[in-house]
C-alpha cells in the first residue's frame, strides 16, 4: 500500500498547538491546585560536556529552559507534531555513529564522531534560534565552529557549496516511514556560510550531550537563518560545486528557498515573518519585531552584498 504524502500546509500550525497546549494545562489546573515551575536547567543524569563560555558570539537575552528547547521541536524523522521528538526519539541510538566526507576535498573518507570531534575545542554560545512559523527560542548551544572541522577535510577550489545529510534509517527514525519529506533530510551553504565563525557544528545544550530530540549527536546551527537550515544527526558532509538540492526547497520550493535567511519583509506565503512570538512566553503576550538576518546583521550582511535578499529568500 502506498502511504500518501502529507502537504506541509496540512502539518499542524502553531497557532493550532499552542491553542491545544493552553486548553491541556487550563484541564491540569482544573485538577491540581499547585504545578511546579519547570526546571531551568537540564535534569539529573545528563551527560556534562568540558566547555568554555563564548561571549563574543553570544546574545545578552536569557536562554528559555531546557524543558522548553526539549519538547518542542521541529524533527519530522520522529513526527510531525512538535511534541513527538520527545516522545519517540528516547529510545534512538547514537552510539557508534560516524560520518561520511566526500566530494571536492583532499581528504575524504569515513570518521567516526569521536574522530570528529578530535582536536575540537567545546565553547558555548548562547544564540537566538528562529523557526520559520514565526516563533523563537535563545538557546545555550555547545559546539565548535563549523570552519575549523571543514578546513581539516581541505576543501578544494572547487569546492562552492557544502551539502549535509541526515541519517536515513526508518527503524531507528519511525517518521521516515511516513512520506511527508523525501528521506533522507538534506541541507546546504555556500562555502562562505558554512566557513563563517558563527555557524556552529553543536554536540549539546545547557552544558550537556545534546538530547535524541534536539538532533544528536551532531547537528549544524546558523544562527542568522531559519531553523530548517540547522540540520539534525548528521551522517555525511559533500563539498560540492554546484548549489545541492535541500529538503523543503524540494517539498515546497514557492515556501522555501535555498538561502533561508531570516528577514522580516519577505513572508511566508501563509503567514507574516514581521514579527515572532518567544517559546515560553504567555500566550496573551505581545509579539516581537523580527530582526533582519535573526538580529546579526552586522556580522553577515556582507555575505549576500548585492543580492536581491526578496528573490534570493
Amino acid at each position: 500500500m502506498t502511504v500518501p504524502r502529507i502537504a506541509p500546509s496540512e502539518i499542524t500550525p502553531p497557532e493550532a498547538y499552542f491553542s491545544r497546549r493552553a486548553l491541556l494545562a487550563g484541564a491540569l489546573a482544573a485538577g491540581v491546585s499547585t504545578l511546579a515551575p519547570a526546571a531551568e536547567g537540564p535534569p539529573a543524569g545528563a551527560k556534562p560536556l568540558s566547555y568554555t563560555p563564548n561571549p563574543r558570539y553570544s546574545v545578552s537575552e536569557t536562554a528559555n529552559k531546557y524543558e522548553e528547547i526539549t519538547t518542542y521541536n521541529n524533527f519530522y524523522e520522529f513526527g510531525t507534531y512538535k511534541e513527538d521528538p520527545s516522545r519517540y526519539a528516547r529510545a534512538f541510538r547514537t552510539q557508534p555513529w560516524s560520518v561520511r566526507i566526500d566530494g571536492e576535498a583532499e581528504v575524504r573518507g569515513t570518521f567516526t564522531l569521536e574522530d570528529i570531534l578530535k582536536g575540537q575545542s567545546l565553547e558555548e554560545r548562547i544564540y537566538r534560534f528562529r523557526c520559520v512559523e514565526a516563533w523563537s527560542l535563545v538557546v545555550p548551544w555547545v559546539g565548535f565552529p563549523l570552519a575549523a572541522l571543514l578546513a581539516r577535510f581541505k576543501p578544494t577550489s572547487r569546492a562552492k557549496y557544502v551539502e549535509f545529510t541526515t541519517l536515513h534509517d526508518p527503524n531507528r527514525m519511525p517518521g521516515q516511514r511516513v512520506p511527508v519529506l523525501e528521506w533522507p533530510y538534506v541541507e546546504g551553504l555556500r562555502i562562505d556560510e558554512a566557513m563563517h565563525p558563527l555557524t556552529l557544528m553543536v554536540v549539546g545544550l545547557y552544558g550537556v550531550a545534546l538530547p535524541n530530540q534536539d538532533g544528536a549527536p551532531l547537528r549544524l546551527i546558523v544562527p542568522w537563518k531559519y531553523g530548517f537550515k540547522s540540520i539534525k544527526s548528521i551522517v555525511k558532509i559533500r563539498f560540492t560545486d554546484s548549489q545541492p538540492r535541500t529538503t523543503w526547497n524540494i517539498a515546497t520550493p514557492n515556501e522555501y528557498g535555498f538561502y533561508a535567511n531570516v528577514n522580516p519583509t519577505v513572508d511566508h506565503p501563509r503567514w507574516s515573518q514581521a514579527s515572532e512570538r518567544r517559546i515560553g512566553a504567555p500566550l496573551l503576550a505581545q509579539r516581537r519585531p523580527t530582526l533582519l538576518f535573526n538580529g546579526y546583521a552586522d556580522q553577515v550582511a556582507s555575505l549576500y552584498q548585492g543580492m536581491d535578499l526578496r528573490r534570493n529568500f
